[in-house]
């Protein structure tokens, strides 16, 4: 369906879109974080652009997984018990979200993804290479593949980062490999929210055939230079989206509270964040000096 006309100077703005958006989603997540506001930005309804992006960020999310499985990081084995668990998850989550409100679980999220940053942050040598598995496989799909799969059709944002946390925390892969299969698990279930879109007619095929072009190229440019550098390009970036995540949702669902907040109230918040910035920068560099010390690196 097109039902949106757009001046032709936006081709190449979309396709610069597509292009930043795919190469940071296949090093951290987050890409639509970068395409979805664009799209609403230059005055695309919601309903389209939503669909459209799910189109476009799933061309670049199967680009991303292509490269990633050709050079090694993604084996095929019990894999398809995550995709089962996963889209049935997801499947369910849609049906959910046609009959109940989401208010809680939106509130919820931010502060989840707080206790994942904060975890990250104060654990610098987690996910530099692969550990023991804390549970057994199959468990891990069943439990976590239907939890995220229902999150992701239910709602969706940040779910990219629970996948790359859990599977780092649970089954013990290091952060390149986790982020590679990431991208199977969110390739899945945007398969199932792009073919509800398309039922419905919600999808701008030209508009997203511009996203698509960009798509290609950043896919791959982006799963590269994470193969290439490893933990110390996936993990800093993997922060940074998480925060703009998390900060993002924080002003979306309390955005009431900041507009009764009174100047000098603001300058108070802003403070305490900076302390508890601080606090969390100074912890991290004092287990990552300890830790090195421990390990003879100077």
């Amino acid at each position: 369906m097109t039902g949106f006309v757009i001046h032709h100077s936006l081709i190449y703005v979309l396709f610069i879109t597509g292009l930043f958006a795919g190469t940071v989603d296949a090093i951290a997540g987050g890409g639509g974080l970068i395409s979805l506001p664009i799209l609403l930005g230059v005055g695309i309804p919601p309903h389209l652009a939503l669909g459209t992006n799910k189109l476009q960020s799933m061309v670049g999310t199967a680009v991303a997984m292509h490269t990633y499985y050709r050079q090694g990081w993604i084996k095929r084995e019990g894999l398809w018990r995550g995709l089962l668990f996963s889209f049935w998850g997801a499947f369910l989550g849609a049906v959910i979200s046609q009959v109940l409100s989401g208010g809680f679980l939106k509130k919820l999220i931010p502060f989840l993804l707080i206790g994942v940053l904060f975890y990250i942050i104060l654990s610098p040598r987690l996910g530099q290479e692969d550990k023991k598995p804390k549970m057994k496989e199959s468990h891990f799909y069943a439990i976590f593949g239907t939890l995220l799969g229902l999150y992701d059709g239910f709602l969706g944002p940040g779910a990219g980062a629970f996948w790359i946390f859990v599977l780092v925390f649970c089954l013990g892969q290091n952060l390149l490999r986790a982020t590679a299969y990431t991208k199977v698990f969110n390739l899945n279930t945007n398969i199932a929210a792009f073919l509800c879109f398309a039922l419905g007619g919600n999808v701008d095929y030209s508009l997203a055939l511009c996203m698509i072009t960009g798509q290609l190229i950043g896919g791959r440019l982006g799963a590269r230079l994470a193969i290439r550098q490893g933990a110390k390009l996936v993990r800093p970036l993997f922060i940074l989206v998480v925060s703009i995540t998390m900060m993002t949702l924080i002003f979306k669902n309390y955005k009431e509270y900041f507009i009764i907040i009174k100047f000098q109230q603001i300058k108070e918040i802003l403070g305490i964040i900076s302390i508890i910035i601080t606090v969390a920068i100074i912890g991290f560099w004092s287990k990552y000096y300890v830790t090195n010390k421990k390990d003879g690196i100077s």
